[in-house]
């Protein structure tokens, strides 16, 4: 789905104007959460082909059962690849490229880490929210399907807050972008002339692998999906432990949702200063120290458990439960530090770029290269769980593949900062 979008987006960046593509992305995903709310899950029962999979099952080996059980819910393996795929279009691809094209560098290392704070405002209300849909769920009369009634909260407040992002996105584009004052007019024709260079997937693709420079922001990106995936697994496999029945679980996550939000909003603000006190590349090593010191803290925890025992029972808990508290804490670090200082270092890289390498080069990045951070981090832990029988035995593995993605990650850091600055400082010449 990722590639399938990537081609689909340079095609539209080659064919129309960059507000357009914001409209023509946008758009049908916010479709088709409202209709799979309103009209997909009341009828999964119709809609989902049992008996023709039963059917196939029959005739085909045991080791069809994963493909099987996707063809069998359809619905839900489609909402799964179209959430995770809002993520990484919509969140990601269009709104920073929208903030590269009408920002300078010196205006992101001020404002890119600010941008953030109307985000995790949002990431604070709906960790509540969640909550609270959680909270009906469980008072829901006999008769009525909790599951259905909270998609529909859920999706409801999605498509609404998707209605409001695409009007003031286009109020900008009507009064903002038009006004002198806001934006150079010069610079924005100049812009609308220049006759775009047309490729294709596979030319797009060997212009990509060819660029040393989104060769190491592909690394960034990919490094910190699998480092972030190895951890997380881990973490939520001891958190389904610990809470097995799924309203707590959802609770939890609504309380986890909120409290990402409360530390990122405060290493926004001290985003601002790292960028101002130690510039580009100190700011980008955060994140990666942060995955490390906190994901191998919490694999010590989970290898060492019995060590830790008396620890746990004198702040009156138990291993498992201070293995959720350390792996929670692990996670609103480190997204915290993403949030804040990796994803402005990740955006103020590509202002320097020609506009392709920017709208190509960044699809291909965001679009692919998220997925295939999340997806290599479970190929990992598959192949593992399969050599050695179980998560928890896997463990000590899983560690030390942590550890090299992140010397890479660093390796990757120190060579995009020297590009970034060269790239700085040619624009500056031209």
């Amino acid at each position: 789905a990722a590639i399938g979008f990537t081609a689909l987006y340079s095609k539209l960046c080659d064919r129309m104007e960059q507000k357009d593509v914001f409209y023509a992305c946008t758009i049908p995903f916010l479709c088709f959460f409202a209709a799979f709310a309103f009209v997909i899950f009341p009828n999964v029962g119709a809609l989902h082909p049992h008996a023709f999979v039963d059917k196939i099952a029959l005739a085909l080996p045991e080791g069809f059962g994963a493909p099987l059980a996707i063809v069998r819910n359809w619905s839900f393996a489609l909402f799964y690849v179209m959430a995770e795929m809002w993520g990484s279009v919509v969140a990601s691809l269009l709104f920073w490229s929208f903030a590269n094209e009408v920002t300078t560098v010196d205006e992101a290392k001020k404002y890119y880490p600010l941008f953030g704070l109307g985000a995790n405002v949002a990431l604070i209300f709906s960790g509540q929210y969640v909550r609270f849909v959680s909270s009906l769920r469980a008072n829901l009369p006999p008769g009525v399907d909790p599951w259905g009634v909270s998609i529909k909260y859920l999706m409801g407040a999605v498509v609404a807050s998707g209605g409001c992002l695409v009007s003031i996105f286009s109020y900008m584009q009507r009064r903002v972008m038009t006004d002198p004052d806001c934006f150079d007019q010069e610079k924005r024709a100049a812009k609308k002339k220049k006759k775009k260079v047309k490729m294709g997937l596979r030319e797009s693709a060997k212009f990509l692998v060819s660029s040393p420079y989104i060769r190491d922001l592909a690394m960034l990106v990919i490094s910190y999906g699998m480092c972030i995936n190895l951890v997380e697994v881990s973490w939520k496999s001891k958190l389904k432990a610990a809470y097995p029945n799924p309203n707590d679980y959802s609770s939890f996550m609504g309380n986890f949702s909120s409290a990402t939000g409360s530390v990122t909003l405060i290493m926004m603000l001290l985003g601002r200063k790292i960028f101002k006190i130690f510039g580009w590349r100190k700011a980008a090593m955060v994140t990666p120290s942060m995955i490390g010191i906190t994901g191998l803290a919490f694999y010590a925890l989970t290898l060492f458990a019995p060590f830790f025992e008396p620890i746990a029972a004198s702040l009156g808990t138990t291993p498992l439960m201070l293995a959720v508290m350390v792996g929670a804490a692990q996670n609103i670090l480190s997204k915290s530090a993403k949030y804040s200082l990796f994803d402005p270092c990740k955006e103020m890289a590509y202002i320097p770029l020609d506009q392709d390498s920017k709208t190509k080069g960044k699809a291909a990045v965001d679009v692919v290269g998220n997925p295939l951070g999340k997806s290599g981090g479970a190929l990992i832990q598959q192949i593992l769980i399969f050599g050695v029988g179980s998560l928890a035995a896997a463990t000590p593995y899983l560690a030390g593949i942590l550890g090299v993605l992140l010397f890479f990650w660093y390796k990757a850091v120190n060579s995009l900062a020297a590009q970034f600055e060269d790239a700085m400082e040619a624009s500056e010449v031209a």
